[in-house]
């Protein structure tokens, strides 16, 4: 049984890059890159 769509950490440290480095809202950068908030909110807590 697969968890969802795997990412690799320099994808993750790069969409956490584009929130935190360069302002980017957490909600443009999911849409963008087609990942949950969810996702993105926890990557930048682990990151």
């Amino acid at each position: 049984m697969s968890k969802g769509k795997r990412y690799t950490e320099e994808f993750k440290v790069e969409a956490v890059k584009q929130v935190t480095e360069r302002g980017h809202s957490v909600y443009d950068v999911a849409n963008r890159l087609g990942i949950s908030v969810k996702s993105l909110y926890d990557w930048r807590a682990k990151y």
